[in-house]
């Protein structure tokens, strides 16, 4: 069954039982029907061949019957009470437990040609990197009818609204991780190009639209980390900005991934405070760094603010220097060493406080002498009279405070903050490792987004519409999600022999699928092994 559905969209685009009839016992070669088991010679009859498509169909209703939770009849509408009680069991225990099975299901069929890409190094150029976003898959089923009282055939599915748009889409939500890079670095401004590597699809997950979305996210990137390959930045919308972070930054963070994020208009400008920082569009900065450029993005709706973006630009560029600067990367729970920006070998400020509470020490032959370059940019802006200086309060001029009643950022020599903020849910959730807007979150946040916009077109293109509802039209969310899982394994197929005939004008071959490492074992009976999808392929096709 499984074969005939990735044959099927393989040389139709389309995953569906009559297409898999059709290839499996009218096109394939004789040593591909003994491989597969299928009779030798084609349906005689049109008795044998409506036995023979019923046996597919049937085929589908058991792996669908084995994974389902609930499984209700689909030929018909339910009441509403009746399919309510249907789909409450998708959130209990027992519906959960079967959902991460069917996940499960998903990603190792969607890993199998990352895995032989892996194993045949040709993503020994991929930094990690990788791009999260939600798609929408419609079905062919209508949405509950408040007229009849009867629910849809989808029972758990649910209104998709892309941003941006207030036409929502009646179906599923399939987040997609993709493989990604992002223009930072020597050979970024260097102008020499981009990384090659096939920028395939990491994991699937289908789900009701906009629940369980950072979940959903996360336990992708769980299965992805199985394969231990490297972990870069992770860039995502807003859709998960907004989740909460114990279930999206933090697990995240502590995968081992730095975070690149864009925020709605109410969450722009100052955010929050740790250890006395103030947290201003994700970024940790000094406690007096002037409110002008700390609320520089607050207070306007996204149509003004795309529009004085360019206005916005000097101001942001303004406030880099007040931002604390990394002492030490991420460690195993995911916990980072800032300090103040006037502190270190390096200051971007000139901090008064600074100097009163740890004065340099003078040494035997006096203060160095500084010489100055002019015709030298860098050298003049690493002197202290072309760095701005911090503006204390009044009061401190007259009766400086003790170290012990400043905050920690100005009186420690750094601060820790934690992937969990030490239970600061605002931290914890706005934080990300690059300055919104300045010219390095460009260089990351962008490529990454369009990156996961590339895959979604190249996944609902004219030859493969995962979109499509005709290409799919099994009903029920663990059909659509074992279609949806096969059609994308096979889109990463077609990407890794795009990317591969474009580099070596070669295509995958029989002892490329022979050397792919099997997927871990899930104690589960039911999971199929990867399809050798380069034998036999029909005679005629």
């Amino acid at each position: 069954m499984l074969a005939g559905l990735m044959l099927a969209v393989y040389y139709t685009g389309r995953a569906t039982v009559s297409d898999a009839w059709r290839i499996l016992h009218f096109r394939l070669q004789p040593a591909a029907r003994a491989w597969l088991g299928i009779p030798e010679l084609p349906p005689p009859t049109a008795r044998a061949c409506i036995a023979a498509s019923r046996r597919l169909y049937r085929g589908l209703d058991r792996i669908t019957t084995a994974l389902d939770p609930a499984r209700c009849d689909r030929r018909r509408r339910l009441d509403q009470a009746e399919a309510d009680v249907y789909s409450a069991v998708w959130d209990e225990a027992v519906g959960r437990a079967a959902a991460n099975r069917l996940q499960r299901l998903a990603n190792d069929l969607v890993l199998v040609p990352v895995r032989l890409a892996q194993q045949r190094g040709y993503l020994r150029h991929w930094a990690g990197d990788v791009g999260v976003d939600a798609t929408s898959i419609p079905v062919l089923a209508d949405p509950d009818s408040d007229r009849s009282g009867t629910a849809s055939v989808e029972i758990t599915a649910g209104w998709h609204f892309s941003g941006g748009s207030d036409k929502g889409i009646f179906g599923y939500s399939a987040s997609l991780l993709v493989a990604a890079h992002s223009r930072t670095g020597e050979g970024a401004a260097k102008g020499r190009r981009a990384p090659s590597y096939p920028q395939l699809c990491l994991g699937l997950s289908l789900d009701t639209p906009t629940v369980r979305t950072s979940e959903n996210a996360v336990t992708m990137l769980k299965h992805f980390a199985e394969l231990r390959l490297p972990a870069g930045t992770c860039a995502a919308d807003r859709a998960y900005t907004g989740c909460s972070p114990e279930n999206f930054q933090i697990p995240v963070r502590q995968l081992g991934y730095r975070l690149a994020l864009d925020y709605k208009a109410a969450d722009r400008g100052i955010q929050g405070s740790w250890q006395g920082a103030v947290l201003i569009d994700g970024s940790l900065a000094c406690p007096n760094i002037p409110n002008a450029l700390a609320q520089a993005t607050h207070g306007m709706d996204d149509k003004t603010f795309r529009r004085r973006l360019d206005d916005l630009k000097p101001l942001v560029a303004e406030r880099l220097p007040y931002f604390l600067k990394l002492k030490q990367n991420a460690d195993a729970r995911g916990t980072v060493r800032l300090q103040c920006p006037a502190a270190g070998p390096s200051p971007s400020v000139n901090c008064p406080r600074r100097e009163r509470l740890r004065p340099t020490q003078p040494t035997a032959s006096g203060p160095p002498q500084t010489v100055i370059k002019l015709a030298d940019l860098r050298s003049r802006a690493s002197h202290a009279s072309a760095r701005p200086t911090i503006q204390l309060p009044d009061r401190e001029w007259t009766d400086p405070p003790g170290k012990e009643a400043l905050p920690a950022v100005c009186g420690a020599s750094a601060i820790s903050v934690p992937a969990d903020a030490a239970g600061d849910l605002k931290i914890a959730k706005f934080r990300q490792d690059s300055h919104y807007l300045s010219p390095a979150w460009d260089r990351i946040y962008k490529p990454i987004r369009s990156h996961n916009e590339g895959l979604n077109g190249r996944l609902k293109s004219a030859d493969m519409h995962i979109g499509n509802p005709m290409h799919r039209r099994a009903p029920g969310q663990v059909a659509q999600t074992i279609l949806i899982a096969i059609m994308v394994t096979i889109g990463n197929l077609d990407i890794l022999e795009t990317w591969l005939y474009e580099r070596t004008g070669s295509r995958l071959s029989d002892a490329d699928f022979e050397s792919v490492p099997a997927a871990p074992d899930h104690d589960l009976a039911y999971m199929p092994t990867p399809l050798d999808m380069g034998r036999h392929p029909p005679a005629n096709l």
